[in-house]
């Protein structure tokens, strides 16, 4: 608790779960920390064995920070506070949150009763940070990736708009008309996708 409750702790852990990110990438996706609060985290999750840094090799030569082994394994710690959240009846699914979380929120709410039988590859484009979902065997593994592999694209401006589809009750036409959302391939199968995704009741 020392270590992930300082301030901004675990939001970093968080945005580094997808792999490597510059110090400029972290920042943009952690609005309102500032520079030397995040300068800090990351040397103090650098000393406790959470994450490394390392130079990219020329013509990129920039630095950048990824979790270690063990950084990977609190994963679980971020999905179950998440579900702790999702649980309050303040939660509000709209609220910014980053494509990071969008994507940990999936592997979290995921729910494999209802997709039982069904496999899908689905693609994303958030903002211009994009991932893939192959979804098969009642398993939801997600990574950075070309979505142009995918049967299926959902492509948004940022995260709460495809948040307002999979847990906010939002019509993907609505969406499509009034926030950018735009969804390519098998729409089908884009759709049956984000139907198996549920926030548990709220209990406070």
């Amino acid at each position: 608790m020392e270590l992930v409750g300082e301030r901004w702790a675990l939001l970093v852990v968080r945005e580094l779960m997808f792999g490597a990110r510059r110090f400029s990438d972290l920042r943009a996706n952690l609005p309102g920390i500032s520079a030397k609060v995040l300068t800090e985290r990351l040397a103090g999750l650098e000393e406790a064995g959470v994450l490394n840094r390392r130079k990219l090799p020329p013509p990129v030569s920039a630095q950048v920070y990824e979790l270690t082994e063990w950084g990977y394994r609190a994963e679980p710690l971020v999905q179950e506070l998440g579900r702790w959240a999702a649980m309050s009846s303040r939660h509000d699914p709209t609220l910014p949150l980053s494509p990071v979380s969008l994507m940990l929120s999936m592997r979290t709410m995921f729910d494999p009763a209802k997709a039982a039988g069904m496999q899908a590859t689905i693609g994303f484009d958030i903002g211009g940070e994009t991932f893939v979902a192959r979804m098969a065997d009642g398993r939801l593994p997600i990574e950075r990736a070309d979505p142009g592999v995918a049967e299926a694209v959902f492509r948004a401006p940022g995260a709460p708009v495809l948040a307002g589809l999979l847990y906010g009750g939002v019509g993907a036409e609505e969406l499509e008309r009034d926030a950018g959302l735009v969804i390519e391939g098998d729409r089908d199968l884009a759709l049956a996708y984000a139907d198996i995704f549920e926030l548990p009741a709220p209990i406070a």
